[in-house]
């Protein structure tokens, strides 16, 4: 599904709107009201409504102090300041870009170290940005469309001609992912996200048909395991997903490093022969 970012879905300011709305957008995906917005930025009420009406021009401070507060992810930051008149504050960069070769180094570090268990890094849209050598393994068998670069691994993992006819848990685990992008999607209101949960919400749920572990009763509500057969046999996963502590840069706010780790000796053990 195709989304033109030029006009946004219905609620998503545009990039010509005002200060106003783009500020009133986010304080109302926030579900808050401009007294809590207010008491919160240390600002008057009046103040603030003035600012959303466009008969106040906030300064610089201003919109990053609201952004702050509302929890604006930095590349949407860069609008508030656009669209109040300033210049962009926050950078976007490739992660090969020179600037970023020490957070690239300790991206690579962390996908190495994490051998002979999978893991991959991804972008905000779930595209793979570098992944160790043990993931392929478990890509084998899917549809060269869904390997071709850039991987979306939610498309991946859903799709029909994917990972779905695989996975062991397949419900559970399309729910889990499903919730965790609609998530995103409140704090983000990307518009690419929301056209990709659409198009996964529509990829037919087959029954499962093989003899699996139930991962309610084998994890006890703990967490949703990530269950696929290979030819190693039932191998079952638990996942971490480690981000960037401080970012000043777009793209490594928006990166994500998603682990998984053995949930049973037999997978370890999978996992350690297929590496090998």
């Amino acid at each position: 599904m195709q989304v033109d970012l030029h006009n946004p879905p219905p609620g998503a300011p545009a990039a010509r709107d005002s200060f106003g709305v783009h500020l009133r957008h986010w304080r109302q995906r926030r579900r808050l009201s401009q007294l809590d917005l207010a008491e919160q930025a240390e600002i008057s009420t009046r103040h603030l409504s003035c600012v959303e009406t466009g008969r106040a021009a906030p300064s610089r401070e201003m919109v990053l102090r609201l952004a702050e507060r509302l929890a604006v992810p930095l590349r949407e930051r860069n609008a508030l300041l656009l669209a109040a008149g300033f210049a962009p504050m926050y950078r976007l960069r490739n992660l090969d870009d020179p600037a970023l070769a020490a957070a690239r180094r300790a991206v690579d570090a962390v996908l190495k170290g994490h051998e002979p268990y999978p893991a991959l890094a991804v972008d905000r849209h779930w595209e793979v940005v570098a992944a160790n050598r043990v993931v392929p393994l478990l890509m084998a068998g899917a549809a060269p469309e869904l390997l071709t670069v850039p991987v979306n691994v939610l498309r991946l993992s859903l799709h029909p001609r994917g990972l779905s006819p695989r996975i062991a848990n397949l419900p559970q685990w399309r729910a889990h992912l499903l919730e965790r992008l609609q998530q995103q999607i409140a704090a983000t209101c990307d518009p690419v996200l929301q056209a990709l949960h659409e198009e996964l919400a529509g990829y037919p749920i087959p029954v499962p048909w093989r003899d699996a572990p139930w991962p309610d009763e084998e994890f006890a509500g703990v967490v949703v395991p990530f269950q696929i057969f290979t030819e190693a046999g039932l191998l079952s996963f638990i996942s971490t997903t480690t981000i960037f502590g401080t970012p000043v840069d777009v793209t490594l706010q928006e990166l994500a490093i998603e682990s998984f780790f053995p949930a049973d000796a037999q997978t370890a053990a999978a996992l350690v022969a297929l590496s090998a």
